[in-house]
């Protein structure tokens, strides 16, 4: 380990202790949620990958691009979409970004955030650390330009050669506190994914209680997590700090993909006040035209069930 990198290590491990001291219910309140609502439903861009003209840049022989994806998205009576960066034409102009904005507009549509294929885990102030963040500022600019009130970030795909995890976690935490700073200052907050080498909600939950900032969450996605016999345990753990959150068909039981537990999943939402969206994101074989409106229909019927139980719950006895 070298001098600086030492230096950020042992700063980001004061840091965690000092937030550890103060207690887990500070970095929790930090939203202020004191009911649970779940908005509605959106659907993420990233369900239709198969579909898309644009992939990073390159264009390919898909038929469908982001306008497209919201006209999909009023035809099939979801109130919302995420837009994920993969999909925007190359070159990107500001034309196009307010083409999205009055199409979403005039659909109906909200746009319930925003995602990104960033890296945070990059030695801070590397060539590559710089790349990144040029990046993210890049997306955090447009996104904030179709008017996403938060983006999922990711920590990144692994550890350097010859860095070892405890390292790699100190990266992410060195260079969030810019990112932060940047999205802050054009009013977009991130929600740090359970994906890459965050798998580990414990992992995780030390980032996000590390660093004390109103403008980080975590994005929680249902399905990527480290072999667990439960992770429904896991998922609770992190749903507390939830900004955003993703449902898919399956999790994974230690290690091995099941179908989900739809009504187990909003539960978990439920019990920890999240208030928003849940982004659906379909990643399974069948083609998503076909599997994606028996998707939505079993999770509008779990959602109308919670919510009739909530009210049942609430309303008084009967004398």
């Amino acid at each position: 380990m070298n001098l600086f990198t030492r230096r950020v290590f042992l700063q980001t491990t004061a840091i965690a202790a000092a937030a550890t001291a103060s207690g887990q219910a500070r970095s929790i309140d930090r939203f202020e949620r004191n009911e649970a609502r779940v908005q509605d439903i959106s659907l993420s861009a990233y369900s239709f990958k198969r579909s898309m003209r644009w992939w990073k840049g390159t264009r390919t022989n898909g038929k469908m691009d982001l306008l497209d994806f919201l006209d999909y998205c009023a035809d099939a009576g979801v109130e919302a979409a995420e837009l994920t960066s993969y999909f925007f034409p190359y070159p990107l102009n500001l034309d196009y970004l307010n083409q999205i904005k009055r199409r979403a507009h005039l659909l109906g549509i909200d746009i319930s955030g925003g995602a990104m294929g960033n890296c945070f885990a990059n030695t801070p102030g590397s060539e590559q650390a710089d790349a990144d963040m040029d990046y993210f500022r890049q997306w955090i600019d447009r996104f904030a330009d179709v008017g996403a009130p938060a983006v999922r970030v990711f920590a990144g795909q692994g550890r350097q050669p010859g860095i070892d995890k405890q390292q790699s976690l100190a990266n992410v935490i060195a260079n969030l506190q810019p990112a932060l700073r940047y999205a802050e200052s054009r009013g977009v907050m991130l929600g740090l994914e359970n994906h890459d080498m965050l798998q580990n909600a414990d992992d995780l939950l030390h980032i996000v209680e590390t660093i004390d900032s109103p403008w980080l969450g975590v994005t929680w996605d249902s399905a990527n997590l480290s072999a667990t016999p439960d992770p429904y345990a896991e998922l609770a753990k992190i749903a507390p700090h939830a900004i955003t959150a993703q449902l898919k068909l399956s999790t994974r039981i230690n290690g091995q993909p099941v179908a989900a537990d739809i009504p187990r999943l909003l539960s978990i939402l439920q019990d920890a006040n999240y208030r928003g969206y849940v982004v659906l994101e379909y990643e399974e074989k069948e083609p998503p035209e076909i599997a994606i409106p028996t998707f939505i229909a079993d999770v509008r019927t779990a959602l109308d069930a919670s919510s009739d139980q909530t009210q049942h719950s609430e309303s008084p006895a009967n004398d």
